[in-house]
């Protein structure tokens, strides 16, 4: 698997700056996995932290599923990996594979990106029930940008201790 990345533009409007970043953290969590075996992407790198690439790209299959599809949209579905809302238990991939994991944050990424195309403007305004408040489409891109920023950090660190890579 080979990850294309596009750089952000230096000057757009906000909506497509928005889109570009985002999707510029979704391909870098990608470009962390690439070439590595299930094994290797379920190793757990850093002890006692039970955390893996597997299990970073099942955790942003449920951020993505969360807060476009459940706050955004209003669907009521369960989490991909927990009927009870633990968002714990995607980072447990021991039992996972790539296909299972890359599977179901494609499928979240693309049901958000038809989300937020839909959207009328930055400025739709949902429920987000954990927080007992109301949340703007631009505040969900923003929160989504910043969580993939934050777990690409991690990766960075995962990747280096399964086989050495380092870089953007």
């Amino acid at each position: 698997m080979t990850t294309e990345r596009i750089e952000p533009p230096k000057i757009a409007d906000e909506r497509v700056m928005l889109r570009a970043y985002l999707d510029y953290h979704r391909a870098t969590l990608a470009m962390k996995c690439d070439g590595l075996t299930d094994d290797e992407l379920r190793r757990q790198s850093m002890p006692p932290s039970t955390l893996s690439l597997l299990g970073l790209v099942r955790h942003m299959a449920e951020v993505e599923r969360t807060w476009f599809r459940k706050v955004i949209n209003g669907e009521d579905i369960p989490l991909v990996w927990s009927e009870s809302g633990d968002y714990q238990i995607a980072y447990d991939a021991s039992e996972s594979s790539r296909a299972e994991a890359f599977g179901a944050w494609q499928a979240e990424v693309e049901h958000s990106r038809r989300i937020e195309r839909a959207a009328e403007s930055l400025d739709v305004v949902a429920h987000m029930p954990r927080w007992g408040e109301d949340v703007s489409l631009r505040l969900v891109m923003l929160h989504l940008i910043h969580e993939y920023a934050r777990h690409n950090g991690h990766a960075d660190f995962l990747r280096e201790g399964v086989d050495g890579v380092t870089g953007a």
